[in-house]
């Protein structure tokens, strides 16, 4: 096997913040992190529909802040927020403390890696022919401002019998980024 590392972790301290912002001694660390998963997968889940690009969490002595960043802010927010009140209930019934949620809306959706990977996914779900949906994704994130993108798709594509990768790149990808 490989030993790949992920790429926000190269990137981490250098050009990227943390996603969790809090420290714990060791007695509370494993607890504090596998909170931390639990808030992450419930939001993620529960708020799919509204393009979550990614959640941030900060920890306080007596309460817990969560930065929700989503493309589209009204379908988390609701009318007069109450989705988002509700959502904050939840959470405090999860975890036992106080939450406070900050919802950030992400400008440029189609700039957004993980928006636009989540698009992709979204169609090929819908039974769109993945070179398709691919290219289409790709020509919106270069209209919308990016310099470059590279996507790829594995597995039975177009229903083959045997799994292959297929990628395609536009612009400049520079793989120096640090």
């Amino acid at each position: 096997m490989g030993q790949k590392v992920h790429p926000h972790g190269v990137r981490v301290g250098v050009i990227k913040d943390w996603s969790s912002k809090w420290y714990a001694s060791s007695k509370n660390f494993a607890d504090y992190l596998v909170e931390d998963q639990k808030i992450r997968k419930y939001v993620k889940k529960k708020l799919y529909v509204s393009g979550i690009s990614k959640i941030e969490i900060e920890r306080t002595a007596k309460f817990v802040k969560i930065n929700v960043y989503t493309a589209k802010p009204g379908l988390v927010i609701g009318k007069g927020g109450n989705y988002a009140e509700e959502l904050k209930k939840e959470l405090f019934k999860m975890i036992n403390k106080e939450v406070n949620l900050n919802i950030v809306e992400v400008k440029n959706a189609d700039v957004d890696a993980q928006l636009v990977a989540e698009n992709i996914a979204n169609q090929l779900e819908r039974r769109i022919s993945f070179r398709r949906a691919m290219k289409q994704c790709m020509q919106k994130s270069l209209k919308s401002g990016a310099l470059g993108i590279k996507t790829a798709v594995s597995g039975r594509l177009g229903g083959a019998d045997m799994a292959r990768t297929e990628f395609y790149k536009e612009g400049t990808i520079p793989l120096q980024t640090l």
